[in-house]
């Protein structure tokens, strides 16, 4: 009785916090050119007509025609001007919004970098502090630029994007729209002129710009869009305390790529399912701190930081036992799904050649535990 009374004081605490920081809206879209721009600025006509205190904090017209004229008499707060390598470079003046205190901004291009020396790395970290300021904002992303996402990406374009936005940036939107429109459409925009410029049309048919491409693409859009629906409704549902969370460990090895696709994959997981999950890496002593090379010590950095952003709660571990490791962590932390590489990854490697193997599944078995086997 006494712990449902907290969950539920809890539970009208995180109500009252949220409703003190800014509401926040996310256009989606499957590539350039679906119109995510176009849609945010006739928003904010709409919200002008109604009376509704909006500016435009940061827009990226690409000089298309339709785009840039539905600028006309919207109010746009002038940008920060920065000189970086010889050249005056302008972009999102963040502390002029919070001055200004508009009740919504528009901010576009939500994984866009900043320029080097700026007080925030990415966009989405200079959007935080404007909704932690009690601003509502309306920003717009690519489903490309989804870091969870950024493997399946790169197998259907070839390409690896490199600005990437975290998944809980996503998870913290109130709400998620998808602009979709189908290959044949966004196709006929192209060749139309309508999202790049004459001398680049043929070289985007030929590269990202092709059907199939554009169609799986269009699904990791909508398959993003109706999880974040599910996400929303769960999370604002008060949970039955008796239900029993679903928690995700993920167990990497000092492998580079192998480590980035099982936290990857383990976070879509996590994401689809809106559960709790962690990272857990077990050093041996042959990759102790001053027997495992420098190279090898940074990816392993990089990827427990990854994790982090992702939303994971890491773990690590020092033990010449991997498989007890993993079992203790699964006990102390009520894990339900346990999630490992395929078996010519390192870690599985361990795990399959040691004389207690046949005890992790035995004793995930009998603990209703799950494991999964990333490809």
């Amino acid at each position: 009785m006494e712990q449902e009374r907290q969950n539920n004081a809890q539970y009208f605490l995180d109500l009252i916090q949220k409703s003190r920081k800014g509401k926040f809206k996310i256009y989606i879209g499957m590539s350039a050119g679906v119109g995510k721009t176009y849609r945010m600025l006739q928003e904010a006509h709409s919200l002008l007509k109604k009376g509704i205190d909006v500016k435009i904090g940061y827009i990226e017209t690409h000089a298309r025609k339709e785009t840039q004229e539905l600028l006309t008499g919207l109010p746009i707060i002038p940008r920060r001007t920065i000189f970086y390598k010889g050249k005056e470079l302008e972009e999102l003046d963040v502390q002029a919004i919070i001055n200004l205190r508009p009740e919504v901004v528009i901010i576009d291009e939500l994984a866009h970098s900043n320029i080097q020396g700026s007080k925030n790395e990415k966009r989405w970290q200079d959007i935080l502090e404007v909704l932690e300021a009690g601003i509502n904002v309306i920003s717009a992303v690519n489903i490309q630029h989804i870091e969870s996402l950024n493997n399946v990406v790169k197998e259907v374009t070839g390409v690896e994007v490199q600005e990437r936005v975290p998944d809980k940036v996503l998870s913290m939107a109130d709400e998620v729209v998808n602009i979709d429109l189908t290959a044949e459409e966004l196709i006929n925009r192209l060749k139309e002129g309508k999202i790049y410029t004459e001398n680049k049309i043929q070289l985007a048919l030929t590269n990202f710009f092709k059907s199939d491409q554009i169609l799986q693409l269009r699904e990791l859009a909508l398959k993003e869009v109706a999880s974040q629906v599910v996400r929303k409704v769960e999370h604002e549902k008060p949970r039955n305390t008796n239900f029993r969370q679903d928690k995700l460990l993920a167990c990497i090895s000092s492998n580079d790529k192998t480590a980035k696709i099982v936290i990857r994959k383990t976070a879509r997981l996590a994401s689809y399912y809106n559960s709790k999950w962690m990272v857990l890496y077990v050093q041996t002593p042959k990759e102790s701190s001053i027997r495992i090379p420098l190279a090898k010590q940074r990816y392993l950095i990089n990827n427990l930081k990854l994790a982090t952003q992702l939303g994971a709660e890491v773990i690590k571990k020092e033990s010449n036992k991997i498989t007890d490791a993993i079992l203790e962590v699964v006990e102390q932390k009520q894990i339900t799904t346990v999630c490992i590489g395929k078996p010519h990854f390192n870690l599985f490697k361990v795990i399959l050649s040691s004389s207690i193997f046949n005890k992790l599944l035995n004793k995930l078995a009998s603990s209703n535990v799950d494991l999964i086997i990333l490809s």
